[in-house]
């Protein structure tokens, strides 16, 4: 009787721990809700904003993130792994390292990744080890397909990975407010001129020096 008690204790405990699929559902609307209004407002749009767009309540909300540094830490966290995810597919998908990247940088700007900057102030913490870790292998990623197009001489090679993820950041970046979503439907024609830039021959000499991932986190 113990031995089937203990096991029936076991298996209460592991349900108990495992997070119902309505709340796993719950915490993933409230996650793109705030990705949207994120984007469309900036970080600061009011809290209670975000759990009405993901339809569920207040309660819900904080009880999943207790505060906005919770919720835009895991904003960040969702974009910086999904748009990892597209560089896979798109490597995947592409034989050619140049329209991989060139598909990536697309698929890059549908997942806001430029929305990003705007969250990355104040008393963000960059450093957590969960981001650091995402981070992480996007540029890993990101850089190992840099080499690859280069080798192919289908990329410019007086660059490096970091124009691609500033150029990337500044082209993707939405302006606040429900004006400004207009200029959206120009984002992937000025992130095609910005792809044709870079493919060798170069047609051009770029001013300054190759921006690197140190400089990138130098200037943090």
């Amino acid at each position: 009787m113990e031995s089937v008690a203990g096991t029936v204790t076991c298996a209460a405990q592991r349900r108990a721990s495992r997070p119902r699929a309505d709340a796993l559902r719950n915490r993933e609307r409230i996650v793109t809700a705030a990705r949207e209004m994120f984007v469309e407002f900036g970080p600061d749009v009011p809290l209670d904003e975000v759990a009405r767009r993901a339809g569920v309540g207040n309660a819900t909300l904080y009880r999943n993130f207790p505060d906005r540094a919770a919720l835009v830490h895991e904003v960040v966290l969702a974009v910086t792994s999904r748009t990892t995810d597209r560089l896979e597919e798109a490597v995947a998908a592409e034989s050619d390292p140049f329209a991989a990247l060139s598909r990536f940088v697309h698929a890059a700007a549908d997942e806001r990744i430029g929305a990003l900057c705007p969250m990355l102030s104040g008393g963000f913490d960059r450093d957590h080890p969960e981001l650091l870790t995402e981070r992480r292998r996007l540029e890993e990623a990101v850089e190992g397909l840099v080499e690859r197009a280069m080798s192919a001489g289908r990329l410019r090679t007086d660059i490096a990975v970091g124009d691609v993820l500033v150029a990337l950041s500044q082209l993707t970046r939405p302006l606040p407010g429900i004006a400004c979503l207009e200029i959206d439907r120009f984002t992937h024609r000025h992130l095609q001129l910005f792809l044709d830039g870079l493919q060798s021959p170069a047609r051009s000499e770029l001013p300054g020096s190759a921006a690197t991932l140190e400089d990138l986190r130098g200037g943090r």
